[in-house]
């Protein structure tokens, strides 16, 4: 599994983020068969499992899916059906990045 290095503004590790911002998106396939692009924000470790936070491209709110590697190695997201779940991965996401997002409560 290849891991994400997701950056804010004022990142002082040394990478040329131009290049890197192209990284940053994924293209999830909606249950109509619809292509959309979605902004990786972040991974967060709970339990034993990985989320990601991904940002839709209407900006309202953040999806955040369940990530899952399969027998043949490949990664797939997972919708989450447990709210406390998203709920606590939300908390910790907010917490993680408050210094680089503005977050409405």
């Amino acid at each position: 599994m290849a891991e994400e290095h997701v950056h804010g503004h004022d990142c002082s590790c040394g990478h040329d983020h131009s290049e890197e911002e192209m990284d940053n998106f994924v293209v999830l396939t909606d249950e109509e068969g619809n292509e959309v692009e979605f902004e990786f924000l972040d991974s967060i470790e709970y339990g034993d499992a990985t989320y990601v936070i991904l940002l839709p491209p209407d900006d309202n709110g953040v999806l955040i899916m369940e990530l899952e590697e399969t027998e043949d190695g490949e990664e797939s997201l997972l919708q989450i059906n447990d709210p406390m779940i998203s709920e606590e991965v939300y908390a910790i996401f907010k917490e993680k990045n408050s210094d680089v997002f503005d977050f409405e409560d």
